[in-house]
């Protein structure tokens, strides 16, 4: 069982691609919250953790499609000590930025928490998850008259 592959089309990347169009939607709003509370610095925070969310959501399906090709035992080894790297990562980096005096750390931290959480919500809706369609749900037609 855990050598056992997956050759078929990666639905993390059609997931992730879908997830990061959405980002892309908010990032306005977030980047004009930070801007309105807390100028510059805000804007610069919200952008990079912006970056941040979406860098880690892309980075985590790249993972993951890479080790289905290869096993499913690593696809579970990729998931969990991936998690660990990344969030190692993305911690290193508010570590070395948060001392900047252009950082805020509020909008940083809450966009880095509500942007996870957020587009992980909101693309849940859209995810199929099925055998029939692995990855995002069809797009039902509409019926000519």
């Amino acid at each position: 069982m855990l050598a056992t592959r997956d050759l078929g089309p990666a639905p993390e990347t059609e997931i992730i691609h879908d997830l990061v169009r959405r980002g892309l939607y908010a990032a306005p709003a977030a980047l004009l919250v930070g801007f309105l509370g807390w100028r510059l610095d805000g804007l610069a925070s919200v952008a990079i953790a912006v970056a941040l969310v979406l860098v880690n959501f892309v980075a985590a399906a790249a993972l993951q499609a890479w080790a289905a090709r290869i096993s499913y035992g690593l696809v579970a080894g990729v998931a969990l000590f991936g998690f660990l790297v990344r969030l190692a990562i993305i911690s290193a980096v508010v570590l070395l930025i948060g001392d900047q005096p252009w950082v805020a750390p509020v909008p940083l931290g809450l966009t880095l928490v509500i942007g996870h959480l957020g587009l992980l919500i909101w693309e849940s809706r859209f995810v199929s998850a099925s055998l029939a369609f692995p990855g995002l749900k069809p797009t039902p037609v509409k019926e000519e008259r």
